[in-house]
């Protein structure tokens, strides 16, 4: 694992798991993904969260490290999701005198998730309450459905931490190589994407605060241009557009739509479109797809009708972009069709329900292999597009 280093105070006790093949069960993580959890030293000790089961044992042996025979004073569950809290009652029966501290329905949640008496041992917090270790001193924010009910931040006002919670959170190991920003943002709009409105509340609380380093629950700590990573927040939470583009998202059976796809995003760039992007919905990393649909201002969807319906892939995609939260876009469609072609106006319908989407005319409508008919739509939508 990469060295972590905060402060001297402030100490790195967390776990990367490289053997995890889906986040959350559906989320492709090629490089892993970090299990962060710190621990404040002080005249009274507080971990901060714990990890997945999957890496109880290591996290514990990080934790007694750092602690040096102490007991810990205090643990601070920001978060009850599984990934973070599932080694809850491992600590907490390990260190029987250690409170612990979280909003009225952490704990609510907590019994819902383990058999534990915690009578006497609980510390509730509410908006604005604090908590002090001697020299440092916990401040509580509650962030209310980011993405969980239950979520809250901490701000350690000494040495100005923001412990955010899933908030600035990337997939990725701690030692991988990669740019923050493109597994940031495929995080953010898959797991948090839903929930921009209450993100957007939770930075205007973060911008009365004096932060210096950001301390999220998965990926690095944040502690060098961090106007970055809140701009970067502030765009997608309001679901503005990230860059100048067009997403072109396929749904092709035998080949014909990916042919009239790809012939879409070559007159797209021929015109000069500042980006193009291709996705085939059949194959490639849906969570990867939803990232660039939101990244960029333009999208073409082009699909096959199966069934006299969307081709699956398609209306998966489409709901996912529904459940996100998709808005303020320009679209263009491309449909298929042997006999019927039905997936223009399935596709558009499908649109409709979603918040201020402007649905581009044409709709090139294809029987079975585009012709020259079909590359004169085609034409017309990459004026209207670019």
């Amino acid at each position: 694992m990469k060295d972590v280093s905060i402060s001297e105070n402030i100490r790195y006790i967390g776990v990367d798991d490289k053997d995890l093949d889906l986040f959350e069960s559906q989320y492709i993580i090629p490089k892993g993904v970090a299990y962060n959890s710190y621990l404040i030293l002080d005249e009274k000790t507080a971990v901060m969260d714990t990890v997945d089961a999957r890496k109880t044992g290591e996290w514990l042996q990080n934790l007694e490290g750092e602690l040096g025979g102490k007991e810990p004073d205090y643990l601070v569950v920001s978060h009850m999701e599984p990934d973070h809290g599932a080694s809850v009652q491992v600590l907490a029966e390990k260190y029987p005198k250690m409170q612990l501290v979280g909003n009225a329905k952490t704990f609510q949640m907590m019994g819902q998730f383990f058999d534990l008496d915690l009578t006497g041992r609980t510390v509730t917090v509410k908006e604005g309450d604090t908590l002090s270790l001697g020299g440092h001193t916990l401040a509580f924010y509650m962030a209310p459905m980011v993405h969980w009910p239950e979520v809250m931040v901490s701000y350690e006002s000494s040495e100005k931490v923001l412990f955010s919670a899933d908030g600035f959170g990337k997939f990725g190991a701690l030692d991988a190589e990669e740019d923050w920003a493109c597994e940031a943002r495929r995080y953010y709009f898959n797991i948090v994407g839903k929930y921009g409105a209450q993100v957007q509340a939770l930075l205007k609380k973060a911008a009365a605060l004096d932060i210096q380093t950001i301390c999220p629950l998965h990926g690095p700590i944040l502690k060098e241009n961090l106007s970055y990573y809140i701009d970067k927040y502030n765009t997608w939470s309001s679901y503005e557009p990230e860059n100048q583009g067009i997403l072109v998202a396929y749904a092709s059976i035998h080949g014909n739509t990916k042919k009239a796809a790809l012939k879409l995003a070559e007159l797209l760039r021929d015109a000069g479109a500042e980006k193009v992007a291709v996705t085939d919905l059949t194959r490639d990393d849906m969570a990867e797809a939803i990232e660039d649909a939101f990244r960029y201002d333009r999208m073409v969807l082009a699909c096959a009708t199966y069934d006299g319906g969307l081709f699956p892939c398609m209306e998966d995609f489409l709901h996912h972009l529904k459940a996100k939260g998709y808005q303020k876009r320009t679209v263009g469609l491309m449909e298929n069709g042997s006999w019927a072609p039905a997936s223009g106006r399935l596709m558009k319908g499908l649109l409709e329900t979603m918040k201020d989407i402007t649905i581009t005319e044409p709709v090139v409508s294809i029987k079975s292999a585009m012709n020259q008919q079909n590359l004169e739509q085609m034409e017309a939508l990459t004026k209207a597009l670019v």
